[in-house]
């Protein structure tokens, strides 16, 4: 039994993107996207405007291997460019569109971009930064305008095209230009399935931003894991909360072609919006950082739905208290645990029967907890960083959390250094703190760098965190270290109160004693800010290098009174 070898019949590259070429056979006649009141797809004319798109991206003389830009919202061209680029062979790399034109120039420069999507609202920003690119480049990126959407039909109607105002094209005469030319086109697939795919960077809230590479292989895989794990079934109702630029939309982008999904597309986050959406159009499924959940749960306008709405929330952990908000409006909440280096959700709280017959607030605290690994990923451990063995599992001895899999990036490009530091010994070394609960379920405590050491002992400041959420009166919250002359660090909270409901607003001294009563002593902040709204990273995130420079000035506390 050991003379088989691979043949070309069994070993063909895997790749997310045959996923849209079925769709288009099985859910053809299916609506695959809706967006506003006049843009509407079915499945088959998605696959006939992407191979278009793909056939005009290669005529413009993109090779494989090429990298190719979009900076634009949860918008019908953003959700054809994750296929579109792709088969022309190119490298996908959505970009941020919270980003200041210097680190667009930046991403730009690095990727060695050769052609750029822009959204019409967001022109202004990309041509300051293609304006900022180092003038000795050979070349700088051509530009792809895609029109608002009121221009749209009229776009596809004339199949108008050419150069407007700075661009070289627009989207809409782009993918007219392809109606003729892909019908003798065939997209372009890989040669390995380890050939790149996608490039994502990270925020680069503390350093430069590092270009994450994935393959066809870990994204087909990932693709595929998300559905499983979320027991996605086939043709739900998604709406497109998370946004696209953001690790490829948790590769839902490829997911919901699998299924034969219907995508309701959106332009920009509204609680308003997002509740008339989900009554419009049956919205099934969303994903979205804790923050939409405590956005939704908050909103003078929330109201019980009149169906479950599945959520998959990913990123710091919910508070138990969110969860419960959220879940009393109908929404069923599921929390996972992934990165842009793993391209996607890859541990998740997977639910037990007997959980069910536990009180909700219990059942709160069990989903805030990340889980276990997804049936794509390999293996994930929390060890000491220093010998690489596993600690207790004992849900309080802290570590680092690593992963491995199918899905695990290829590597930062151009930056060998930053991919050997996290890529140790067969695995992927996160950055984040966590436990191993008994049963052998995870739980994250803090990413590395937030955690906070007050004399001599660890305190999470999600631990902190997720106690002041149970206070009625707090709208968002998050901890960081101060300095202090006695204890060397304590906890500082900062803190923004709801605007509509509340009969007195707290004090300093009213935060505390909340904490005071159901925290450990050493953990309980000893300093409380109030914000009218917490700094947010680009990616949605409390920005906690703000507030730990804020700390930071707030100068040595006397810890001994």
């Amino acid at each position: 039994m050991d003379n088989f070898k691979p043949d070309l019949a069994n070993s063909c590259p895997l790749t997310p993107l045959t996923f849209l070429e079925r769709a288009a056979i099985v859910y053809g006649e299916c609506t695959s996207i809706i967006f506003d009141n006049n843009v509407s797809y079915t499945w088959s004319q998605t696959y006939t405007r992407c191979l278009n798109l793909a056939s005009s991206i290669s005529s413009l003389g993109i090779k494989r291997g090429d990298v190719v830009s979009a900076i634009a919202p949860n918008i019908p061209a953003m959700y054809e460019l994750q296929f579109a680029v792709p088969m022309s062979g190119a490298v996908l790399n959505n970009i941020n569109t919270r980003l200041d034109a210097r680190t667009i120039s930046v991403i730009l420069q690095h990727s060695e971009s050769k052609l750029v999507f822009v959204d019409f609202y967001l022109k202004s920003l990309v041509l300051e930064a293609i304006s900022g690119l180092p003038k000795g480049l050979s070349t700088t990126p051509m530009l792809i305008l895609i029109s608002p959407e009121s221009d749209d039909a009229a776009d596809r109607n004339s199949g108008s095209s050419g150069p407007i105002g700075g661009f070289d094209d627009t989207y809409e005469g782009l993918v007219n230009k392809g109606r003729n030319a892909s019908i003798d086109f065939q997209w372009v697939r890989p040669n390995n399935e380890w050939d790149p795919m996608t490039l994502n960077y990270t925020s680069g809230t503390t350093s430069s931003p590092k270009g994450v590479v994935h393959s066809h292989r870990s994204l087909y895989i990932i693709a595929f894991d998300s559905l499983t794990n979320w027991s996605v079934p086939k043709q739900p109702v998604y709406l497109w909360t998370v946004p696209m630029f953001h690790t490829n939309g948790w590769s839902y982008s490829w997911g919901m072609a699998a299924v034969g999904g219907t995508n309701i597309c959106l332009r920009r986050f509204d609680a308003e919006v997002i509740f008339k959406l989900i009554g419009l159009h049956n919205v099934t499924h969303m994903c979205g950082a804790p923050i939409v959940l405590n956005m939704l749960a908050n909103s003078p306008l929330a109201k019980p739905l009149k169906y479950p709405v599945h959520f998959m929330t990913s990123g710091a952990p919910p508070p138990a208290t969110v969860i419960l908000r959220t879940e009393s409006l109908g929404f069923v909440v599921s929390h996972g645990y992934g990165l842009t280096e793993v391209a996607g959700v890859v541990v998740s709280c997977a639910w037990k029967p007997e959980w069910n017959s536990l009180p909700a607030s219990d059942q709160a605290k069990l989903k805030a907890r990340q889980g276990v690994r997804t049936l794509g990923l390999m293996e994930v451990n929390v060890v000491e960083p220093e010998t690489g063995l596993g600690v207790k599992r004992d849900g309080s001895t802290m570590g680092e959390i690593v992963l491995k899999g199918g899905s695990v990036m290829l590597g930062y490009l151009k930056n060998p250094k930053a991919t050997s530091k996290c890529m140790i010994n067969g695995w992927f070394y996160t950055g984040d703190v966590g436990v191993m609960h008994p049963d052998g379920y995870l739980e994250i405590k803090d990413r590395s760098k937030d955690i906070i050491i007050s004399g001599g002992e660890n305190v999470s400041s999600m631990e902190v965190e997720s106690v002041l959420y149970m206070n009625p009166a707090v709208n968002e919250a998050a901890v960081v270290a101060r300095p202090d002359d006695y204890w060397g660090e304590t906890p500082c909270a900062f803190v923004s109160l709801k605007e509509k409901g509340l009969t007195g607003r707290p004090t300093e001294r009213d935060i505390i004693e909340f904490c005071r009563a159901r925290l450990p002593h050493y953990t309980v902040p000893k300093t409380v800010v109030f914000m009218e709204e917490l700094p947010k990273t680009t990616t949605g995130k409390i920005e906690k290098l703000s507030l730990r420079n804020i700390a930071s000035k707030l100068g040595f506390k006397d810890g001994c009174s």
